[in-house]
């Protein structure tokens, strides 16, 4: 006989409507969050694909009109790309899921470096201090070093971006367009921040100007590499 069911007078736990995840930026794409012009990142999957007669299908959340998960009678899981060919049963080891995000509307904030300043002892990010960001909110004696802190050790309470993931996709790095590159937060020449052309006859854009700057951040041959990325795209939520 089953037991008899009842109702707990324990208080239930809030359960956030959003899930967060940290992801690092370098001071230049900070700047380009801030001002608005990044709304994309892309990633390197930690799994590139191993055969050249497979392809990649990307599922996603159930629930979503626009995916592939749709058409495919739904998918219960994160976004995952799948490697696979015709007659090819799937397993675990041709799955590479997302780890940015598992859904629409995830968040992620924002790690960047902090710098330190030894004569008046507050930390600063891209110039600014961090008592001017957080205001009351912000203290000095929280048990962080006097010295700058590298991204990868700044805490949640000391991110001052957050993001909202609206979609993700996959591609080969070199497929970016003239207008994704620009959502990326590629400086533009005019800007004063890119190479000056070599000669002139030079036609500048915005994706060769994104592929210096990928080069200059992941090494001279990753954009020969061509490797498959995640594509993130976002808005910023904080600050407004």
């Amino acid at each position: 006989m089953a037991p008899p069911e009842f109702v707990s007078t324990k208080a239930c736990p809030l359960v956030p409507a959003f899930k967060e995840r940290p992801i690092l930026f370098s001071a230049p794409m900070v700047r380009a969050l801030l001002d608005g012009s990044k709304t994309q990142t892309r990633r390197v999957m930690a799994r590139q694909k191993q055969h050249a007669f497979t392809d990649y299908t990307l599922f996603g959340q159930r629930g979503h009109p626009d995916d592939e998960a749709k058409r495919c009678g739904g998918w219960a899981q994160p976004w995952v790309a799948i490697e696979h060919a015709p007659d090819w049963p799937d397993g675990k080891d041709d799955q590479c899921i997302c780890p940015y995000a598992r859904e629409r509307g995830n968040r992620l904030w924002v790690r960047e470096s902090l710098g330190y300043d030894p004569e008046w002892g507050h930390k600063w990010a891209d110039g600014k201090y961090l008592c001017e960001v957080f205001g009351d909110a912000y203290s000095e004696d929280d048990k962080m070093p006097d010295r700058g802190i590298p991204s990868i050790h700044v805490p949640r309470r000391y991110s001052r971006i957050d993001l909202e993931v609206t979609g993700v996709r996959i591609e080969r790095l070199q497929d970016i367009s003239e207008a994704d590159a620009r959502a990326e937060g590629a400086p533009g020449y005019e800007e004063g921040v890119d190479e000056p052309p070599p000669s002139d006859d030079y036609q500048w854009s915005y994706r060769a100007s994104f592929q210096r700057l990928w080069e200059r951040i992941n090494g001279a041959e990753s954009w020969a590499a061509n490797p498959w990325v995640w594509v993130v795209e976002f808005r910023r939520i904080r600050p407004l």
